[in-house]
């Protein structure tokens, strides 16, 4: 092959491209253990509690209402004390009319202020080789309703059961319930029970009030278990919810953000102040609005887990190409005019080797840790392309220049990894000063090759004619 350097080049460029089949399955490798991590992580948290929703109070009133309604009876005969038939052989039937008390949709009646503290506690659980964080929350909530706005939506001659009112109280799940839940109205306690729901992502409790009129005010104290996340709904026409943990890491979503949080080492708190205006939830409805308030009105915090190996390992790869593009260019610009050019396959065990580094800095990571896992790994790849250098490619004291740039490589790469932040900024520049390096150390590089009139060397080599035998002489 032609010892011209354009051409070398142009190769090298090539394996470049080459070596992205093994990164894009390194990559396949890294998405699937992340995928069994978040199957662990999910099955670990829905047994201890899964993600819990935390909505209601609310207040539910049964209506009935006495209507006269229109019903048809058999017409019996005298005579015979059987159904009487017409002419044609078909029963007769009259209608009456017959006071009848039917039930109506009940009122549902939301809390005028709603004053919720919840403390949540973290710890881990472990399964296998993984880490799940889960949590203990107790919420303590104070809370009361205007029930007079229940009879301004009644419709006709509907009346309102006061003394089969009843609070309910709503989770993700009533298996995640622990420790005491208790309802006082007055100071009273209300004995509560379950609610049977048709979905089985909801649960709830229930507790008989009486006539909610006597009542001031209600008080509410629970513990429940969780992961992932806790969210709450903002049911009163004013909510204010306070919220502490040790999580040092939180994730604010759902619709509204905190008014004001602190995060410390040691955890954070957050506060939230909500109006009713500020919430698609009527004061007083007819409709059930517990599902709706959920999916449109729900806000929280989640169990937030910043840099874990698995997304550190995954944006490692996504630089991988460029890595090993960068090991080849230096290892090209360093080897000048040497008699010895480096052959295809020796780029291409390099690039082997670079690319297991992401697979054995994700193993050990998983044993031991992302930081130690990425110095033993990393050192082990330097290691090995830079003996290669030395001994493989015959780089003499150059190997040197290999092993260095390799060395800062890896060194810019733990730093572009611990800060997500800046990890665009900083890949950006490393690329820029990659290629503005290289057009420095080959701006006076004749890309086309001095011409040769003796046997070429290279990758490979053409043969050359032999001399003919000169002829005996007789």
């Amino acid at each position: 092959m032609l010892r011209s350097p354009g051409l070398r080049f142009i190769i090298v460029g090539l394996l470049v491209l080459l070596m992205t089949i093994p990164v894009f399955f390194v990559g396949a490798i890294i998405d699937s253990r992340a995928d069994y991590n978040r199957q662990t992580i999910a099955s670990v948290g829905q047994e201890w509690g899964g993600r819990q929703l935390l909505s209601g109070p609310v207040l539910i009133i049964p209506v009935e209402e006495t209507v006269m309604v229109r019903e048809r009876e058999e017409v019996i005969d005298p005579v015979t004390g059987e159904q009487k038939l017409d002419g044609d052989d078909q029963p007769v039937f009259r209608f009456k009319q017959v006071e009848r008390t039917l039930r109506r949709d009940p009122v549902y009646v939301y809390p005028d202020t709603l004053d919720l503290g919840v403390d949540k506690t973290t710890q881990e659980r472990s399964r296998g080789i993984f880490s799940v964080p889960v949590y203990t929350a107790k919420a303590e909530g104070a809370f009361d309703f205007n029930s007079a706005e229940a009879e301004e939506v009644l419709r006709g001659e509907e009346v309102l059961l006061w003394d089969e009112a009843e609070v309910r109280v709503y989770v993700s799940s009533n298996r995640a319930l622990r420790g005491e839940t208790r309802l006082m109205a007055d100071g009273r306690a209300l004995e509560m029970e379950p609610v049977a729901s048709e979905n089985r992502y909801i649960g709830g409790l229930r507790a008989p009030t009486g006539d909610p009129r006597e009542i001031g005010a209600f008080d509410l104290k629970m513990g429940l278990n969780g992961a992932e996340a806790l969210s709450f709904t903002p049911v009163g026409r004013e909510t204010r919810v306070t919220l502490t943990s040790d999580w040092p890491h939180p994730e604010f979503q759902g619709a509204f953000l905190p008014d004001s949080h602190e995060v410390r080492e040691d955890g954070f708190e957050a506060h939230w102040v909500i109006p009713h205006l500020a919430r698609p939830l009527p004061q007083v409805s007819r409709e059930d609005q517990n599902e709706a308030a959920r999916s449109q009105s729900s806000f929280g915090v989640g169990l937030y887990q910043p840099n874990d190996f698995y997304q550190k390992a995954y944006r490692a790869a996504r630089y991988g190409i460029l890595f090993i593009g960068l090991t080849f260019l230096t290892i090209f610009l360093v080897e000048g005019q040497t008699k010895r050019p480096t052959h295809p396959v020796q780029y291409i065990l390099i690039g082997l080797a670079q690319s297991a580094f992401f697979l054995l800095m994700l193993a050990l990571s998983e044993q031991v840790g992302f930081g130690m896992a990425y110095l033993v790994s990393g050192a082990a790849t330097v290691g090995l392309v830079t003996a290669f250098a030395a001994t493989a490619l015959k780089l003499g004291h150059r190997t040197l220049v290999v092993g260095a740039m390799l060395a800062v490589l890896y060194g810019v790469l733990y730093l572009i990894l611990r800060s997500a932040d800046y990890a665009l900024l900083a890949g950006s520049i490393l690329l820029f000063a990659a290629i503005a390096g290289t057009m420095f150390a080959t701006r006076n590089e004749n890309w086309y090759g001095e011409p040769r009139t003796g046997p070429r060397r290279g990758w490979f080599r053409k043969a050359e004619p032999q001399p003919e035998a000169p002829q005996p002489t007789s």
